[in-house]
């Protein structure tokens, strides 16, 4: 049987996966990182997927390739293919006031329901409105508006600028995904909304070619067949083969908690977006930027590493003897407070001390999320477990506070890219035309084991 491979790009880094298409077994991997920040050269992920797949020992053997993506980063081209401005991604809070603009303009109830969202800092439509505003001339040259994962399948393809590609810069050969399209906030059931588009960027532009879960977007120069690709969440929840009744809780660069659902979700608070998945079905998801980057901040405060940081924490009382972090050191996404900044309140001098510290980041990381999934269930959806997954769920102290946090029994898959694991099911599916049953491996459930204070001082501070 043939090779698929699933690819991963990132907010920080881009992972490969090659597994064979009928068992899902890895063959090989590979991984480059990316630079840091919330503006980057498009160009830097090209060069990145280059090196990963060099890493893997190249595409020797693979018949069929799929990219899941960072959501929402706006990657504006000109006539000719070229990158105009380096692209701003999903964690670039800058259009804060553009979303509240289009808001304002259109109404949050007229969003959610032709788009599923009510725009965010972090939505495509926002940073394009922001290009309106801020950088009238680069905003004038746009000819086509595409998404991170949109535009490395063009690359991939053979697409680009004249000098840079083999087949030039074809823009309506630009193709994405419906889970992708999904976070933009100019696309909805009845596809792309054009006056929401125009009331952002200023005029119309190209759009990428919305495929369906198994299409084939393509095939690269040397023939390999290319998958529609997904964006980073939709393709998780493909990784895990997530189902109805699942939740899945990412601890990564950013945070998220997201369900499957057989039906859409349009929450008109903008609390809940409602996303669609990379099945045909529907993903609604909170997202919030401060995740993962709480523990390293916490870490670098303390002195220690991440183990030892959970080591802290276990040392520590649930509820850290009353000490609460609010992390939003980014501002945050879920709730909406993109100027917001974090703080350790209820400190004594009993309770400033490092496990007490350490506890309160990991209270502080966790309860952030399970407000998510409170949220998320006040639209409807019906939760029967919950998937925790990202670098930071294997640590002992994430699980056991999670345990604690959250009253679903709590799983904890073994460690995997999800994301390129999702990917490369896709380009399974897309290849033999079904779709692969592969297996994921996961433990038994951790035993509930809610303790109320911790939420409810968090819920205390927070509030503040």
């Amino acid at each position: 049987m043939p090779l698929v491979a699933g690819v991963d790009s990132s907010t920080q880094s881009c992972k490969v996966v090659i597994r064979d298409a009928a068992t899902g077994a890895l063959v090989r991997s590979g991984r480059a990182p990316h630079p840091a920040g919330t503006e980057v050269d498009p160009a830097a992920w090209w060069g990145a997927l280059l090196t990963a797949l060099a890493d893997a020992g190249g595409l020797d053997g693979v018949a069929a390739i799929s990219i899941g993506g960072q959501q929402h980063g706006m990657v504006v081209l000109d006539a000719e293919g070229r990158v105009i401005r380096d692209a701003l991604l999903w964690n670039d809070t800058r259009s804060a006031q553009a979303a509240r603009e289009l808001i304002g303009e259109v109404g949050a109830d007229e969003y959610a329901r032709r788009t599923g969202v009510v725009p965010v800092a972090s939505f495509t439509a926002t940073k394009l409105r922001w290009l309106r505003d801020a950088e009238p001339d680069n905003a004038a040259r746009v000819a086509a508006v595409a998404l991170p994962h949109d535009w490395l399948t063009w690359r991939l393809r053979g697409y680009g600028p004249v000098g840079e590609s083999p087949l030039g810069p074809v823009l309506d050969e630009l193709t994405t995904d419906r889970s992708d399209a999904s976070g933009t906030a100019y696309w909805g059931a009845a596809g792309y909304d054009r006056e929401l588009l125009v009331r952002a960027l200023g005029h119309d532009a190209i759009l990428p070619r919305v495929l369906g879960p198994a299409d084939a977007a393509g095939r690269t120069p040397d023939g390999i067949l290319v998958g529609p690709g997904a964006g980073d969440n939709a393709a998780a929840a493909l990784g895990l083969d997530a189902a109805s009744g699942d939740v899945v809780v990412s601890i990564g660069t950013s945070g998220t908690v997201f369900a499957v659902t057989d039906s859409p979700v349009a929450d008109v608070s903008g609390t809940v977006a409602g996303f669609a998945d990379a099945t045909g079905r529907f993903l609604p998801l909170i997202a919030t930027l401060n995740a993962a980057r709480v523990l390293d901040a916490t870490a670098g405060l303390l002195g220690v590493d991440h183990a030892e940081l959970g080591r802290l924490a276990l040392q520590a009382e649930p509820g850290a003897s009353g000490a609460v972090l609010v992390p939003y050191f980014e501002g945050e996404r879920t709730p909406n407070l993109p100027d917001a900044t974090a703080s350790f309140t209820g400190l004594t001098l009993a309770n400033t001390t490092r496990p007490s510290i350490a506890r309160a980041a990991v209270e502080g990381l966790l309860c952030g999320l399970a407000d998510g999934l409170d949220a998320v269930r006040v639209q409807g959806v019906q939760a029967r477990r919950l998937l925790l997954i990202g670098g930071a769920a294997q640590n002992p102290a994430v699980q056991a506070v999670a345990a604690q946090v959250f009253d679903l029994p709590v799983t904890v898959p073994a460690p995997g890219e999800y994301v390129a694991d999702g990917a490369a099911r896709q380009a399974a599916w897309v290849l033999t035309g079904e779709r692969p049953a592969w297996p994921v491996a996961s433990g038994d459930p951790l035993p509930v084991d809610t303790r109320a204070v911790i939420r409810r001082q968090y819920a205390e501070r927070a509030a503040v």
